[in-house]
């Protein structure tokens, strides 16, 4: 999973060691690393400083065999440059063997753009691909209707089985998507 992702307005570039430290301690090099501009408001909200070394230290963790997480590029064509918008990622789901938790956020800026249903369309397949998955989960609070139509645009259902562990918390809802078509022997 260290090959960019491209959508039609988006870059998906996977978070390296370095690009985690840059995003953490130099936003300079953060800007080079990812070829595009910060802007004033990064990080979101819940992407604080305990999120990034968080982060780092599943990159590393070989009990966390799924953690893999991107940084969303918006292609502005006019200046040909990016501009940092968002990122999502996964993680083994606790209890769960055969599913990943995915999670995302973008800048309230670009909210309402239709920006997290493309990235999260993207990263279906990829996270589909991994040997063994046949499911992804994702969980959201009630409240936030945006949220829950990234998740049903890109055919997620909403479920009353709500994992433990890492984007559980309490008042949020999960919900799931399925692996489509027949189970091969590597899955």
């Amino acid at each position: 999973m260290k090959t960019p992702l491209q959508t039609k307005r988006l870059s998906l570039i996977p978070a390296t060691r370095e690009i985690l430290e840059a995003d953490l301690n130099d936003r300079e090099q953060l800007s080079s690393l990812l070829d595009a501009t910060i802007p004033a408001g990064w990080p979101q909200p819940l992407m604080d400083e305990g999120v990034i070394r968080e982060f780092l230290r599943m990159m590393k963790d070989p009990a966390e065999p799924l953690f893999a997480a991107w940084y969303w590029v918006l292609d502005d064509t006019a200046t040909g440059t990016g501009i940092l918008i968002g990122n999502g990622g996964i993680l083994s789901a606790e209890g769960h063997p055969n599913t990943a938790v995915l999670g995302y956020s973008v800048l309230e800026e670009f909210w309402n753009r239709g920006y997290a249903t493309e990235a999260v369309g993207a990263l279906i397949p990829v996270i589909f691909s991994l040997p063994g998955i046949r499911g992804i989960i994702a969980t959201t609070y009630p409240h936030l209707t945006a949220s829950i139509r990234v998740l049903e645009k890109n055919g997620f259902v909403r479920t009353d089985e709500v994992p433990s562990g890492v984007g559980a918390e309490e008042g949020t809802i999960c919900y799931l998507r399925e692996k489509q078509g027949p189970v091969s022997g590597r899955e």
